[in-house]
C-alpha cells in the first residue's frame, strides 16, 4: 500500500508540473481538459489492471498494455520537466537579481517563455510517438538476421549447416495470432537444419503456452528443434499457494515443451549425426550473474563428451558465457544466448552505431561476439515482456550458417 502511495504522489507531481507546459502553450480549456482526462485515464487503466482486473501472477497482454502506456505517458512528462526547471531556475535568478541588486521594489519572477513551453513539448513528443509505433507495430516486425561463421576444426559432413535461433518467446505477452502465425512461417521458409530455441517460452506460468501451441506445433526442421529454459521459465518472479504449485507449473512446461516438438535438454546433450561425423549440442539450466537462477551444470551438461567435438552451447543469459564458458577448460565453439532482449528499446545502423540502455548492464548484449576463439549469438528476443512494444530492437530470427575453413576478409 506504502509503494502505490509513493507512485501517485510521484505521478500526481509529474503530471502538475508537465500541465505547466500546456498552459503556457494554449489557454484554451480544451487541450488542457485533454490532458488531464489523458492523465487520468492512463493511471486508472493501470491501477485496475494490476490490482483488480486479473491474476497478480500472469501478467496478461491487457495488463502490459496498461503498463505501456503508463511508461509512454511518463516518458513524455519526464522530457518536459527538466526543460521548464531549467527554464524556473532562470527565471528565479533573474527575478533575485532585480530584487537585490537591480533594487527593483516590486519584486516577480518572469513570466514563462511559450516558445520554451513549445520546445519541451516537441521534443517530449519524439520519444512518446516513438513508444506508442512500438506498441503498434514494433512488436511484431519480425527480422531474419544471417551470419555465416567459419571454424578451422568444423567436421566437413556439417560445411554448410544452417542454425536457426530463437528466444524470448513470451507467449504470455502475444496479443494478435496473425502476426505470431506469420512469424513461424517466417522461421520455416528459412528451412534451416536444427532450430535452436534458447529459453523463456512464458513470462511466468505454463498456461499462458497453451493457446499458442498449435501454432509452434508447426515449427520444423530436418534435425528436430532443442531447447532449453530460461529465468521466466521456472515461475521465480509470481507468488504461488505452495512449493508443489510451482514444481507443477515447471513440470506443465516441460510437458507442452514435449507436446509442441521442443527437445529439452536439462543440463545434457546430444548429438546430430551425418555421413560418419557429428556435432554435439549442449543445454545448459539457467545461469545468470546477479541475482538470477544458477541451475546451470555446464560440466553436467558436457558431460561424455570429446575434447575433439565440435560443440554448441545453449545458455540463456549471455552473463553464463562471460563468467563460465569462457573461463572453462572446455572449448566451446559457439554459444547461444538471449535474455536481454536489446531492452526492447534502442538505436541500431549497421556499421555505424549498435546502441541500447541495456549494455550499461551485459557487455555482450546482441548479435555475434569473438572472445578466445569462441563465439557467441545473443538474439534480442522473439517475443516483448512487460513495456507492450520494440523500438528500433526489432524482434530477432537469427540464421547462423557454419562454415569449413578460414574467416573471408
Amino acid at each position: 500500500m506504502t509503494r502505490w502511495i509513493f507512485f501517485l504522489i510521484f505521478y500526481t507531481l509529474f503530471s502538475f508540473y508537465a500541465f505547466q507546459a500546456i498552459k503556457t502553450v494554449s489557454k484554451h480549456w480544451s487541450l488542457q481538459s485533454i490532458f488531464i482526462i489523458i492523465s487520468l485515464l492512463v493511471l486508472g487503466n493501470f491501477i485496475y489492471h494490476f490490482t483488480i482486473a486479473s491474476d497478480s501472477r500472469i501478467l496478461t497482454p491487457p495488463k502490459s498494455l496498461a503498463f505501456g502506456f503508463l511508461i509512454t505517458f511518463i516518458v513524455f512528462k519526464m522530457i518536459i520537466i527538466p526543460i521548464l526547471l531549467g527554464e524556473d531556475i532562470i527565471r528565479g535568478i533573474i527575478g533575485v537579481n532585480d530584487k537585490l541588486i537591480a533594487s527593483n521594489e516590486n519584486f516577480s519572477i518572469p513570466s514563462r517563455r511559450k516558445f520554451i513551453s513549445q520546445i519541451a513539448l516537441g521534443l517530449a513528443a519524439i520519444p512518446m510517438l516513438s513508444l506508442l509505433y512500438g506498441m503498434y507495430k514494433g512488436k511484431y516486425d519480425f527480422r531474419v538476421l544471417k551470419y555465416t561463421l567459419y571454424f578451422q576444426d568444423l567436421p566437413q559432413a556439417f560445411d554448410g549447416y544452417k542454425i536457426t535461433q530463437l528466444s524470448d518467446i513470451h507467449s504470455g505477452s502475444f496479443d494478435n495470432r496473425d502476426k505470431i502465425k506469420y512469424a513461424v512461417e517466417l522461421v520455416n521458409e528459412q528451412k534451416s537444419d536444427v532450430i535452436l530455441f534458447t529459453g523463456d517460452l512464458v513470462n511466468n506460468k505454463a498456461e499462458e503456452m497453451l493457446p499458442w501451441k498449435d501454432v509452434f506445433g508447426k515449427l520444423s526442421s530436418n534435425d528436430g528443434i532443442y531447447s532449453v529454459l530460461g529465468n521466466h521459465d521456472y515461475g521465480d518472479y509470481v507468488d504461488w499457494n505452495s512449493k508443489a504449485e510451482k514444481d507443477q507449473n515447471l513440470e506443465d512446461l516441460k510437458n507442452v515443451q514435449k507436446e509442441i516438438g521442443f527437445n529439452l535438454l536439462l543440463n545434457e546433450n546430444r548429438y546430430i549425426e551425418k555421413y560418419g561425423e557429428r556435432l554435439a549440442i549442449i543445454g545448459v539450466e539457467n545461469w545468470g550473474r546477479g541475482g538470477f537462477k544458477k541451475a546451470g551444470d555446464l560440466k553436467k551438461a558436457s558431460e561424455n563428451l570429446s575434447e575433439k567435438d565440435f560443440k554448441i552451447l545453449m545458455s540463456h543469459d549471455p552473463s553464463h558465457w562471460e563468467e563460465v564458458v569462457l573461463n572453462d577448460d572446455t572449448h566451446y565453439h559457439l554459444t547461444l544466448s538471449g535474455h536481454t532482449h536489446g531492452m526492447q528499446f534502442g538505436i541500431e545502423i549497421p556499421g555505424w552505431i549498435k546502441w541500447s540502455p541495456v549494455s550499461w548492464r551485459y557487455k555482450y548484449w546482441a548479435g555475434i561476439y569473438k572472445e578466445k576463439g569462441q563465439y557467441i549469438n545473443v538474439n534480442r528476443g522473439f517475443g516483448f515482456l512487460a513495456y507492450p512494444g520494440r523500438v528500433g530492437i526489432w524482434p530477432e530470427i537469427t540464421v547462423i550458417e557454419l562454415k569449413k575453413g578460414q574467416a573471408k576478409v
